[in-house]
């Protein structure tokens, strides 16, 4: 990883620390590509009017899979039927945040978006060059650094496993 990378940490999340804030995240893919919310353009939140993953807190004494399996239906009202862990990483001094992946089995034009302006897949060559176009605002806008990078993490450890992403 380079230093503009989050750091990976080692979590078991079984023995989840709940003494520090965390966050859960989910790649969903589907075909090669990567499903992205276009966050509202709010100064008091993080990433405004950028793309990043679905997800959010975890709540106080909840598993991080849980999280995120509530916050994927809070926010598209989607469930996956599969979900795995990828990796914890620790962007800061004060959060964690979890990511999961699974895949999408809907068209993302059978989500509901009740959080953020947008939303869409992402191509991988997206990803590399770190912006996106919404065609709901009709802009081009950058890819959260942070959710950018992990993506970045997510491929080269599944470069050779194209079945995942198909």
């Amino acid at each position: 990883m380079n230093s503009q990378s989050p750091e990976p940490i080692e979590a078991k999340i079984s023995s989840y620390d709940t003494s520090r804030p965390a966050a859960a995240v989910a790649i969903l893919y589907r075909n090669n590509q990567f499903l992205l919310q276009l966050r509202d353009d709010y100064p008091d939140i993080r990433y405004p009017g950028q793309w990043a993953f679905f997800g959010g807190h975890v709540e106080t004494g909840e598993p991080p899979i849980a999280a995120v399996q509530r916050e994927l239906q809070e926010e598209i009202g989607y469930t996956p039927p599969q979900i795995q862990h990828f990796c914890s990483y620790q962007t800061d001094a004060q959060i964690i945040r979890h990511v999961f992946y699974a895949p999408l089995t809907v068209n993302p034009e059978e989500l509901l978006l009740s959080e953020g302006q947008d939303l869409g897949l992402s191509t991988i060559e997206e990803v590399h060059q770190g912006y996106r176009f919404s065609v709901r605002i009709q802009q081009h806008r950058p890819l959260a650094k942070p959710h950018r990078q992990i993506l970045l993490d997510f491929l080269q450890r599944h470069r050779n496993e194209t079945r995942l992403i198909q």
